[in-house]
């Protein structure tokens, strides 16, 4: 009863509604990518010739793992293969680490705005989530130690970050991380860190995980997936990654009590982890071409402003609107531009108070830049007709 809807996938049936009667929607509520998936994964999948599918280890294919192995190295990240547990997708390596290290009533600090999810898999453990306010107007940067140590009590036993930050798109420097890990070490806390989104950072500054931060061995559990790197959503594929021996062993439990992660999936993993260094670089390289594009687009309507995410392929986007819930349905139900419309997740669902994120929405940039345009336009016109709208 207490979960709440996905602001991601909640207003769907609007959207359905929509299709139904022949309007043409939009997604750039859902980081659903377009890219086309790798050629040595779909070729895996083609080509796969087995005569029962059976169950894989609970904790993935060694050959999986080994490949994961050579492929966090490239990031100075070092692990070996029985430091790594698949899982299927990313979302069971929250879950798993949540029920593993988290007891009910167990207090877990995050930034705010956050991937919503974390919140359906806190209260799936029982546990609370506190939250540090990032802000729009700053870019979300990181708040000061001082206010996440007020939200620390003897109940905390952790921090999550996600770094790029999925809704927006902040990418912490080294100094954050380093002060991060200093309440970590401080407090004798765990870091979940969800890094999914590590291909994707624009900007000259160095890429810093977790993994990276010295003395933090025995408290990082790090959150990985294939879905957005490779295009892969569908296969749920992810992992989850520690050093410390009893949180591992006590992950296995849970991964022995689902039997196995995907069998169809793994097999595309791993053919995945072979792909070449261009496909990777294309990828990139055309989602820093729509970022620009996007980011530009938005900052040029009237009443709209999105700062510059530095990671990911989200931004959260502040709109001249009495609700933005109420616009985004309304676009959905009742506003109409040469029989389009276009699709954004209300922002409020990814805060913790309810009166926050009124104005904002998270636009996901995985159309091409065409269809981002055509989008661009929707939401202008949008805006225009609203009777909702906030004028300055």
């Amino acid at each position: 009863m207490n979960m709440p809807s996905s602001p991601i996938r909640k207003l769907a049936p609007f959207a359905d509604a929509a299709k139904r009667n022949g309007v043409h929607v939009y997604h750039l509520n859902i980081g659903q990518p377009d890219i086309k998936t790798p050629e040595c994964g779909l070729k895996a999948l083609r080509e796969i010739d087995r005569k029962i599918l059976e169950y894989s280890p609970s904790d993935g294919y060694l050959s999986l793992r080994t490949k994961m192995v050579s492929y966090y190295a490239q990031y100075g990240i070092y692990l070996s293969p029985d430091e790594i547990i698949i899982t299927t997708g990313g979302s069971e390596a929250v879950l798993f680490a949540f029920l593993t290290c988290l007891g009910p009533g167990d207090e877990i600090i995050v930034t705010d705005p956050f991937y919503a999810n974390y919140m359906a898999f806190a209260i799936s453990v029982g546990a609370v989530v506190k939250s540090v306010k990032t802000s729009i107007e700053d870019g979300f940067r990181l708040p000061s130690v001082e206010e996440f140590e007020k939200q620390i009590t003897p109940r905390t036993k952790a921090i999550l970050i996600c770094n790029p930050n999925n809704p927006t798109g902040y990418l912490y420097t080294r100094q954050e991380m380093q002060r991060l890990r200093d309440l970590v070490l401080k407090y004798n806390l765990f870091l979940f860190s969800d890094e999914v989104y590590r291909e994707f950072i624009y900007t000259g500054m160095p890429y810093i995980s977790a993994f990276h931060l010295e003395g933090l061995e025995e408290n990082v559990i790090l959150i990985d997936s294939v879905s957005k790197r490779y295009s892969e959503c569908g296969i749920r594929i992810g992992c989850l990654c520690t050093k410390n021996k009893k949180v591992h062993d006590a992950v296995m439990k849970f991964c022995q009590a689902r039997l196995s992660p995907p069998l169809i999936g793994q097999i595309v993993a791993e053919a995945s982890v072979d792909v070449d260094k261009d496909y990777l670089r294309s990828v990139y390289e055309e989602y820093l071409d729509r970022r620009n594009f996007l980011i530009d687009g938005l900052n040029k309507i009237p009443g709209v402003y999105s700062p510059i995410p530095m990671g990911a392929f989200y931004t959260v986007a502040k709109l001249p609107v009495d609700d933005a819930e109420k616009f985004c349905i309304w676009c959905l139900s009742e506003f109409r531009y040469k029989n389009s419309t276009v699709m954004m997740a209300p922002a409020a669902g990814f805060y913790t108070d309810p009166g926050e994120g009124r104005q904002e929405v998270r636009i996901a940039y995985i159309l091409n830049k065409e269809d981002l345009a055509k989008a661009l336009v929707c939401l202008e016109k949008a805006l225009e007709a609203y009777p909702g709208r906030v004028f300055d």
